[in-house]
């Protein structure tokens, strides 16, 4: 694990300076204590990287949970009630681990992962805009298309004009300039600037711009739009920002049913995100599921009994941890630590840092993840990869996460069935011989109901007076359904002097009388 530090260390902090903005942020959005999304990173650095078999993702608080973390908190009847749905919810990811339920993440088509990756580019690109400029009416991490403001993603770009901060603009910028720079020009000149980030150095210039400029009313920064991470006066008030939960409440059947909503969500957030990270490892390491399940239950077990959010494997963060170069476990880890440190240690300091800055930095890690060039390859590959493709991406964009990729996933499914009904025979129509037609069908490797309108079609189109050749010797499954439309097909092939020649592996049959019988007397491995 330590084998690639100079790699890690470097990627960890970039990743840190992603997460300590997004932590807060959801924890807002939450509704939930500000300190609870801390403790979520810190849980989701430390102890679900360490327990993960993923290499380069990132888990902490997720902003796809915001909306019921704030349902339930209100409904439960607070949050100490609340966190006894995080813990059940975490036992219960143990579960799906246990019971193999990570199989599930490798049943969704690429095209909606890669929507979902240009999805979640664009999301940030739009939510960031008004950071930078220093307009922050809606918390870090928001991904929903309508904001706890009562604005959406679009209008809350458009309220800009009336709302510009010029010290968050300007730092914004002179960020922004230090980032291009560095990842274009000074990171090809020698080891030093590969091991100190440019977000690390865009960073220290947004607090030294800060410290310049405190007295400054023109340029200087206000709170509003620096970061805020409680400060404690004292050791005790420290351990106070911790929440128990209140396990009286377990016999509430609503706490059960939210338990069992994070457990679901989280875990499907998780899958998604893993299949995700490993398309964009570019070492191409393949994330064993089941262990990432149990991973993170554990994770939000130990999360929800010390009054953190709940966890999953979060995109943002695993894309920036890839783009700064992060090569195994260790940068997940350290990220916590530094979380971990830094809000014991130098909390004031961090206030210090402008949020447009930080926007800077998830600007660039947004158009990593949808770039251009991303869009010309969906297009090329042909309408069956770009149309759940531009579903995914146009969902995210106006819904949220989990409504885009369920959208993409529903147009993938009627694309496969549109195939699946294409591609369930090959029909040659050969020459008229003997005043008969002679039609050859082969049926594909596997046939099932969903190709009974294509069968059934074409059976019915045959002419009178015609020769039909049924090959099936490279069927290996033959639905129930297409047997029985083969039997209700001999009563017609009667009535219209159709022939039937029916060739299979066990030999040559003339219009068989009965193929239920025939069938069922074959081999199940053959059809």
């Amino acid at each position: 694990m330590f084998k690639h530090i100079k790699s890690d260390l470097p990627a960890s902090i970039v990743v840190f300076f992603v997460a300590l903005p997004l932590c807060l942020g959801i924890a807002l959005a939450s509704g939930a204590p500000l300190f609870s999304g801390l403790i979520a990173g810190i849980v989701g650095g430390i102890v679900v990287g360490s327990l993960s078999g993923s290499k380069i993702g990132v888990s902490g608080p997720a902003a796809g949970l915001a909306a019921i973390v704030l349902t339930a908190i209100g409904t439960l009847g607070g949050y100490e009630n609340f966190l006894v749905a995080v813990v059940l919810g975490g036992i219960i990811q143990v579960v799906f681990g246990i019971l193999k339920a990570g199989i599930i993440g490798y049943y969704f088509p690429s095209s909606v992962i890669k929507g979902m990756l240009t999805g979640i580019g664009i999301i940030i690109i739009l939510k960031q805009i008004p950071h930078f400029f220093g307009y922050d009416s809606e918390p870090e991490g928001a991904d929903s298309f309508i904001e706890v403001s009562g604005e959406n993603t679009f209008s809350a770009i458009l309220n800009i004009t009336d709302n510009i901060t010029l010290g968050s603009t300007i730092i914004g910028f002179i960020g922004l300039g230090i980032l291009l720079l560095w990842s274009n020009v000074l990171s090809k000149k020698g080891k030093i600037f590969q091991i100190i980030q440019g977000p690390l150095v865009a960073v220290a210039a947004g607090i030294i711009y800060y410290f310049a400029t405190t007295e400054n009313s023109k340029y200087g920064i206000n709170s509003e739009h620096l970061v805020s991470v409680p400060v404690p006066d004292s050791f005790d008030s420290f351990i106070g920002q911790f929440s128990f939960p209140n396990f009286n409440a377990i016999t509430n059947p609503q706490i059960w049913v939210t338990a069992f909503t994070i457990a679901l969500v989280a875990s499907l957030e998780t899958l998604l995100c893993v299949e995700a990270t490993d398309k964009l490892d570019p070492h191409k390491n393949v994330t064993p599921t089941n262990r990432e399940l149990l991973a993170q239950g554990t994770g939000n077990v130990i999360s929800g009994l010390i009054g953190g959010l709940p966890i999953t494997q979060v995109i943002v963060r695993s894309s920036a941890n890839i783009q700064s170069g992060g090569r195994t476990k260790l940068s997940a880890i350290i990220h916590g630590f530094l979380l971990l440190i830094s809000v014991i240690l130098i909390p004031t300091l961090l206030n210090k840092i402008p949020l447009s800055v930080l926007a800077a930095i998830l600007l660039i890690v947004g158009y990593k993840l949808a770039k251009p060039s991303v869009f010309k390859e969906m297009v090329q590959l042909g309408w069956k990869q770009w149309v759940p493709f531009f579903v995914t991406v146009i969902g995210i964009v106006f819904t949220d996460l989990l409504v885009g990729i369920g959208l993409g996933l529903a147009v993938g499914i009627v694309v496969i069935l549109i195939k699946s009904f294409q591609n369930s025979h090959f029909l040659h129509i050969e020459d008229k011989s003997n005043g008969k037609h002679r039609i050859k069908m082969t049926l594909a490797e596997e046939v099932t109901f969903f190709n009974k309108g294509a069968i059934l079609k074409e059976l019915d189109s045959l002419p009178k007076d015609t020769f039909l050749e049924l090959d099936v010797r490279k069927t290996r499954y033959l639905d129930n359904d297409i047997i029985e439309i083969l039997e209700d097909f001999t009563i017609k092939a009667k009535e219209r002097n159709i022939d039937i020649q029916l060739i299979s592996e066990r030999g040559v049959v003339e219009n068989p009388p009965s193929y239920i019988e025939f069938f069922n007397l074959r081999p199940k491995k053959s059809a």
